[in-house]
Parts: C-alpha cells; structure tokens; sequence
C-alpha cells in the first residue's frame, strides 16, 4: 500500500483552494485622507461597496469582515475616482499614518496632545524610533517631518485669520508658538507674506491639507 505524506494531503487540500477564497487584512490604509469630510466620503464608498466596518480614521479602515481580492479591487477604483488611494507597502503606509498623525496633532483640538514634543508623539502613535521615521519620511516625501508639520500649521494659522475670531496672540498661544514674533517670522517665510497682510487679502490662499 502506497504511503500518503503531509505533502501528498496538503497538495490535495489546495486542489480545492480557488481565487474566490482569497481574504485581504482587515485593516487598510489610505492615502489623502486629511479631514473629517474624508472620512465621510470613504464611509460612502465602502457602503457602495458593500463592505461593512469597525472604524474609520483618518488614513485608516478597520473592516467588520475579511475583504475578497475582487471587493478590494472595486474599493481601490472608487477610491482613486475620489482622490484617495489605497497602500499595499508598507512604507507608504508608515509615511502616511506620518502625515495623519500631524494633522490630527495640528488640526485637531487636544491641547494636552498638542504641548507634546512632535518626536515623542509621533513615537508614541507609531510605535517606532523617530530616527527611522524621520529618514524614511524624507526619503519618500522628499521634505523632513519638522517642515511638513511647519506647513500644517501655517494652514491652520491661515484658517484662523480667515475665521478672524482670535487675534493673533491667541492664535500663536493656541498653536504653541513661543511669541507673535515666531509666528509672523515662519508664517512669512513659508506664504511670503505677513499674518496682517494675508488677513487683509479678500481670495482664500489656503492649500488643500493633502497638497502639503
């Protein structure tokens, strides 16, 4: 009588696997995803797709069920139809939940977060060296963590003097600038001119938080 091995079983069990068995991770990442209107709009398309979830974030899905390679698929092209993409690598993903994790920080409203060194955050959300994600950051984006936050934070300074419901003081106070001084000098240095100037402008010069 012929001897089955473990190989002989395990290449009959897969004689039996097709395409459509095939799962992706529950949780996906997604890139421009930068407000709370991103979210909303992701929402609807994995409605349409017909995907249900635990969680949805900024840069990132936590999907109630596994998801086949053909609903992925569909969820990727609704996606880029909307000016998102969907991350494989896992780099791209890291720089991304980066970018995330700023604008949170800068957008959101946690003070107690806020009054963090942006290194120990953004260690602290990661889970990883900031020295390592400070090279890799670079490396893809092409510009260093510090400058990125910089820009998001001169954003919001310019959403603050359009709303024109604070002074500047408050909003160097609320933005964790160490005087007016500081943040009319950046806030120059970054948009060419001064908060006062920008304030007196009637078009918006401010940038989509995705194009940063």
């Amino acid at each position: 009588m012929q001897k089955i091995s473990f190989y002989m079983i395990l290449d009959l069990m897969l004689q039996f696997v097709t395409i459509d068995t095939f799962t992706i991770a529950m949780l996906l990442h997604i890139k421009n995803m930068v407000c709370d209107r991103c979210v909303m709009v992701v929402r609807q398309q994995l409605d349409e797709t017909g995907l249900t979830y635990k969680n949805v974030q900024l840069g990132q899905v936590e999907l109630q069920n596994e998801v086949s390679a053909e609903q992925l698929e569909n969820l990727r092209g609704k996606l880029k139809d909307n000016g998102f993409e969907l991350l494989d690598d896992k780099k791209s993903q890291i720089v991304e939940k980066i970018k995330t994790t700023i604008v949170s920080l800068i957008h959101g409203h946690n003070e107690d977060e806020f009054n963090l060194k942006l290194s120990a955050h953004l260690q602290d959300k990661l889970q990883l060296d900031y020295h390592y994600l400070s090279t890799l950051f670079s490396s893809v984006e092409g510009i260093t963590i510090e400058k990125y936050a910089i820009l998001q934070r001169i954003e919001k300074v310019k959403e603050l003097l359009m709303y024109d419901e604070k002074n500047l003081s408050e909003i160097a106070f609320d933005l964790g600038y160490s005087s007016v001084q500081h943040l009319s000098q950046q806030f120059k240095k970054v948009t060419g001119l001064t908060p006062s100037h920008f304030k007196e402008l009637k078009e918006n010069k401010r940038k989509p938080l995705d194009k940063l």
